[in-house]
């Protein structure tokens, strides 16, 4: 069972997520924002993110910048699972891929419930 910290600013994806990740063995830990979202990795660290980059405040790569300038979460694996279409990163897929831990981009309106599932079975299997 992993730990999973879910950064998703949208209270009723964050709950439809969590309960499908907790159905699946998992245990889920959400936040609404980077703040939160570096608040709660502090209390508990976790074996895997979920991010949304669209964040209130702070943006989901400030996050993955103040994330990774920590050196005990410096390898904890990152799926992005956005409304941000990967067009936006094309020439920024080395700086999300190899700087900032991204393991995996999954845009939302092209990703199903069962395929975000996937990604994280597979991500959580190495780290655990």
């Amino acid at each position: 069972m992993a730990q999973i910290l879910l950064i998703e600013p949208d209270r009723r994806l964050a709950e439809t997520y969590a309960q499908a990740l907790q159905t699946d063995g998992h245990r889920v830990r959400s936040a609404a924002g980077a703040q939160a979202a570096i608040s709660a990795a502090d209390a508990a660290t976790p074996d895997l993110i979920i991010l949304e980059l669209q964040l209130v405040e702070h943006s989901g790569i400030e996050f993955l910048y103040e994330l990774r300038s920590y050196t005990d979460w410096q390898h904890i694996p990152v799926i992005v699972h956005t409304q941000v279409p990967p067009g936006e990163f094309d020439g920024s897929r080395g700086l999300l891929e190899d700087e900032l831990g991204v393991r995996s981009y999954l845009y939302k309106p092209r990703t199903s419930l069962r395929r975000l599932l996937a990604e994280t079975r597979q991500l959580t299997a190495v780290t655990t």
